[in-house]
């Protein structure tokens, strides 16, 4: 696999990762991503507020309610939702924010990545932690391919 862009590192180096945005079914891209990082050897809290475990795991309301150290947080929410993950996550002192998209909107809203901007958080525009965690899935790397061609992801 090619270099890992700069804003990625610096979200995959914290081992303290919330995934906001979960499905309360336990499928979806919020629970894959949360199983990946955890396999990866990160510490993983999920979040919904319409939730108290997912798959038999504990889930938060809030970012807040999260306990001990969140460096990362993953969002997985829609895109109207993604500024309120981010304050809380500026609120936490967090260093790095995914918003997490693969051809549509996803989670990327231009005010999150503004909020980001203005204080000083590392933010990840668009694509998915799968596409650079190992194992990477054909899935992903077709994915990642795609995205980078068309300027959706960080290079």
């Amino acid at each position: 696999m090619s270099r890992i862009p700069a804003e990625i590192a610096t979200f995959l180096a914290s081992h303290h990762v919330a995934v906001a945005g979960v499905s309360r079914s336990g499928s979806g891209p919020g629970a894959l991503i949360a199983k990946r990082l955890r396999d990866s050897g990160h510490a993983v809290w999920l979040v919904n507020p319409a939730a108290n475990a997912i798959g038999g795991v504990p889930c938060y309301p809030s970012l807040s309610s999260v306990p001990g150290e969140v460096g990362s947080v993953m969002v997985v929410t829609a895109p109207a939702d993604s500024v309120k993950v981010v304050e809380e996550a500026i609120a936490r002192g967090v260093r790095a924010v995914w918003l997490h998209r693969s051809f549509g909107k996803g989670s990327v809203s231009p005010a999150a990545v503004e909020r980001c901007r203005a204080a000083g958080v590392t933010v990840v525009e668009g694509g998915c932690p799968m596409m650079y965690l190992p194992p990477v899935d054909i899935a992903h790397r077709v994915f990642r391919f795609c995205l980078e061609l068309q300027g959706r992801v960080p290079r």
